[in-house]
């Protein structure tokens, strides 16, 4: 258990897990969506997410392997709880976030 919080506390490992839920991405889409990370820093995550194998890389480019789409199954249930607990404790919602966080939990709300 350690080693996975290791990986997914380290920067950028969550965003790129929670972007690659509607298909592959290359390498540049996954930097426009992960708001602008650096390019050494996205690679580093890339590759270590690779070697995990949470990801890989297709003809099509970067998408979640089998344990990924799991583990990011596990996750939304906590992004959900992060979004209600920020709002109500802190009164927070990332300016510009609403309608793609509401637009995420609408699927299954039951979740």
């Amino acid at each position: 258990m350690n080693a996975l919080f290791d990986l997914l506390g380290r920067r950028w490992a969550l965003g790129i897990l929670w972007n690659l839920d509607n298909g592959p991405a290359t390498f540049r889409d996954l930097q426009e969506r992960c708001g602008g990370v650096s390019s050494s820093i996205l690679n580093s995550r890339l590759k270590e997410l690779k070697d995990s194998d949470i990801i890989e890389r297709t003809l099509e480019g970067y998408c979640l392997t089998r344990r990924g789409r799991e583990l990011r199954e596990i996750i939304v249930p906590i992004g959900k709880w992060a979004i209600a607990w920020s709002e109500e404790v802190f009164q927070y919602i990332k300016p510009g976030r609403e309608k793609v966080l509401n637009d995420t939990f609408k699927a299954n709300p039951d979740q």
